[in-house]
């Protein structure tokens, strides 16, 4: 009978190996082979990390059972010590970079390298897929039940890459002199990898405000990466009506103008004003007010300085105030089991009352205080002690969603320009405002884009890329994919301190107890069946 019915139980508490509808979606028409070799093999691994080698054999062994064209192998790529350096740098050059982990056995400690990847390959394409979710200041046991939590998202998102075609399309609105394209080159490249990707310009309103109108509405999201020239009432128009069409939107907006570049001369200060994009009107309909203010906290980024003279100057990390970095005790699919967002110079969102709803994504960290514009800010403020007691205005908004029917900042208003089945109330349609335009600015090394995210003077990755792919993700989702993120799983492990203090005691006690007790029933047996049988 079991040859012919087959079912499998989940009796865990929090169904960790039952697959999400959305996945079971990506995967049920499948009819060519999806090959994945996991890198998770090896005998030297920390038991944490053995933990995390076992829950991805269960759950690809739940998507094989889901349909039969998955395979996967779990493969030792540095078995042979004799070509290790030569597989290192081969994997490395494909992007699969190596992790040195600590491992603890027996109260010794050593190293161990890993390659914490997965390759999916169907019909002749092949993704990577990350198995390792990293976290600023995580513990090795923590690293593995955030990367837990985080596994069935990553294989679903693979899947999603190689069986879905792209179908969803993004403008990058340009002419109000958004960053130049090899400063966000590392994100939209990233965006290609699921969606269509056109850059957009709103020059031509000025001629042709209908055309662009329809051009625009072509677009199922755009993403104005900060603009630092303001939009006029013939651009506002457009982009209220694109909403109102239904169209998703992602702004990354500064309401004051301050670089850090800016701060790298001989004076080391600059001053920081507020700068006026039009767009205040804009926002303020829609519920939300982005004020010109900086948010400065004691939560923050480092910012890398030559201190000293001459040839006997160092690079040092220093506290900055105004490079928060900003979290989220949500679970939101966008922001749950993220990494910290790096901002530079953020200002505060206010949210307003209306009929939209409001999500706060991301915010500061409790010691904060905002400071007015115009306001001059030097680097000097790297050398003085802050004052905890100053950092008091507590947690600021960074970035929140909007989803809802927005009603048009033109309604009841004279119209720049006659708009042909003009509209006062939007579809249902979601629009996500983020107080600072660098969240999306990636480095450049020799004019080169490096990662976003991506701290060259620390070696720290920060969750930037993530958190906006999520962005754009939850915003254009129509499968639900984006909701397997918000799945929460406890991961339990042992006390490593405890296993080697009470080593010893287990060991006996596993080795011993069974035969005492196997020794007592055995002459319990004997003398009963003696009595028994000799009377």
């Amino acid at each position: 009978m079991s040859s012919k019915v087959y079912k499998r139980f989940d009796l865990t508490a929090d169904s960790r190996y039952t697959l999400s509808q959305s996945a079971i979606a990506l995967i049920e028409d499948v009819d060519s082979p999806i090959v994945i070799d996991v890198f998770l093999e090896g005998e030297d691994f920390p038991s944490e990390f053995r933990r995390l080698q076992n829950e991805t054999r269960q759950l690809l062994e739940e998507f094989a059972a889901k349909n039969q064209n998955i395979f996967f192998n779990f493969i030792n790529p540095l078995a042979n010590d004799a070509n290790r350096d030569q597989v290192i740098q081969q994997l490395t050059q494909r992007g699969l970079t190596p992790m040195q982990l600590s491992v603890t056995e027996s109260g010794k400690s050593s190293k161990a390298v890993i390659f914490p990847w997965a390759l999916a390959s169907y019909n002749e394409q092949t993704v990577i897929i990350p198995l390792v979710k990293n976290k600023i200041g995580a513990t090795q046991q923590e690293l593995v039940s955030n990367s837990v939590q985080h596994l069935e998202y990553a294989f679903a998102d693979g899947f999603s890459k190689l069986t879905k075609p792209k179908r969803r399309k993004i403008a990058i609105l340009k002419g109000n002199k958004q960053l130049e394209d090899k400063y966000i080159a590392d994100f939209v490249k990233k965006l290609g990898e699921y969606y269509y990707i056109a850059p957009f310009t709103l020059d031509s309103v000025s001629q042709s405000p209908q055309k662009t109108l329809e051009g625009i509405n072509a677009f199922d999201l755009i993403i104005s990466a900060k603009p630092t020239e303001a939009f006029t009432e013939e651009e506002k128009l457009v982009l209220d009506q694109y909403t109102m069409n239904g169209g998703k939107s992602l702004w990354l907006v500064d309401a004051i103008a301050m670089e850090k570049d800016s701060l790298y001369n001989d004076r080391g200060s600059n001053v920081g004003i507020p700068r006026d994009l039009n767009l205040t009107d804009f926002f303020f309909k829609y519920g939300v007010r982005i004020n010109p203010v900086m948010v400065s906290t004691l939560f923050s980024a480092p910012i890398t300085l030559a201190m000293g003279e001459g040839s006997q100057s160092q690079f040092q990390h220093l506290k900055w105030t105004y490079s928060p970095l900003a979290g989220s005790s949500s679970n939101h699919p966008i922001v749950n089991n993220i990494n910290l967002v790096k901002f530079d110079f953020a200002n505060q969102i206010d949210t307003l009352k209306n009929g939209i709803k409001k999500t706060i994504l991301l915010e500061s960290a409790p010691l904060t205080k905002l400071e007015g514009t115009p306001r001059e800010v030097s680097l000097d403020v790297v050398t003085k002690e802050q004052d905890p007691k100053l950092f008091n205005q507590g947690n600021q908004t960074l970035a929140v969603l909007l989803e809802g029917e927005f009603s048009s900042a033109y309604s009841n208003r004279i119209k720049p320009f006659e708009v042909a089945n003009v509209k006062d109330q939007s579809a249902s349609t979601k629009m996500i405002i983020i107080a600072d335009g660098d969240v999306i600015k990636n480095d450049l090394i020799r004019n080169a884009p490096q990662e976003l995210g991506f701290d060259r003077w620390t070696g720290q990755t920060y969750g930037n890329k993530e958190f906006l792919l999520n962005a754009v993700n939850y915003l254009l989702d129509d499968n639900g994919l984006i909701n397997i993120r918000s799945k929460e799983i406890a991961v339990a492990f042992l006390d490593q301190q405890k296993i080697t203090a009470q080593k010893t005691k287990w060991q006996l006690i596993n080795i011993l107890l069974p035969l005492v007790l196997l020794a007592v029933f055995g002459f319990g047996f004997n003398y009963i069946r003696k009595k028994k049988y000799t009377s």
